[in-house]
């Protein structure tokens, strides 16, 4: 739920004396869009939920470093993408110690009134597909995937939230495009159909 601007900084003002009520207010207001980009960076619901615990715990001791010039949300998301990122570094260490292959990440759940069990069945496998996907892609490449395509985020406030440049953003895009094109390629086979789903 969007907050107006004025509403929001006296949250955040107000917080940063030490206002639990107003932080509550800051979190209820955010916990679905970060939890869903943390969804999105590790496709696990249970690290996703304490990666969105994590990032209001760092929200809440770093709020004196919030610039008001900056889109709050923005700023918040930056964290929550900087520690998936860490999250997904430490996992894929651990991983190559073990010398085991990457977990691929669970189906999400589809909220439908009434659907159809096809339809919803279609609907799983290919988020799940997707978010195998992602799952390939490095983690500063799938930050910026998520951020583009899902939050619709503007190169620069992607460059922003990864502390980057927009060049760098629009290159990771790119490569990103093309390794996606890449991995349903070989899951389908069906190079046409390929393209039309990653630009449907």
């Amino acid at each position: 739920m969007a907050e107006p601007d004025d509403v929001l900084l006296g949250w955040v003002n107000a917080a940063r004396r030490g206002d639990q009520e107003a932080f509550a207010e800051i979190v209820y207001s955010f916990t679905d869009a970060v939890y869903n980009l943390c969804y999105r960076m590790l496709g696990d619901a249970p690290e996703a939920e304490d990666a969105t615990q994590e990032t209001f715990l760092r929200a809440y001791n770093h709020l004196e470093s919030y610039d008001r010039e900056r889109s709050f949300k923005t700023w918040l998301l930056s964290i929550a993408s900087n520690h998936c990122i860490d999250r997904i570094r430490k996992r894929r260490m651990a991983l190559v110690s073990l010398d085991e292959p990457l977990p691929s990440g669970n189906a999400l759940e589809i909220a439908s009134s009434d659907p159809l069990p096809e339809d919803v069945l279609l609907r799983r496998e290919r988020s799940a597909m997707i978010q195998r996907m992602l799952d390939e892609l490095a983690p500063d490449y799938r930050a910026a995937v998520v951020l583009r395509y899902w939050y619709d985020y503007s190169y620069s406030e992607i460059a922003a939230a990864l502390n980057t440049t927009e060049s760098a953003i629009k290159s990771r895009l790119f490569r990103a495009r093309q390794m996606l094109a890449e991995q349903y390629g070989h899951i389908n086979d069906q190079p046409s159909e390929n393209r039309r789903l990653l630009e449907g």
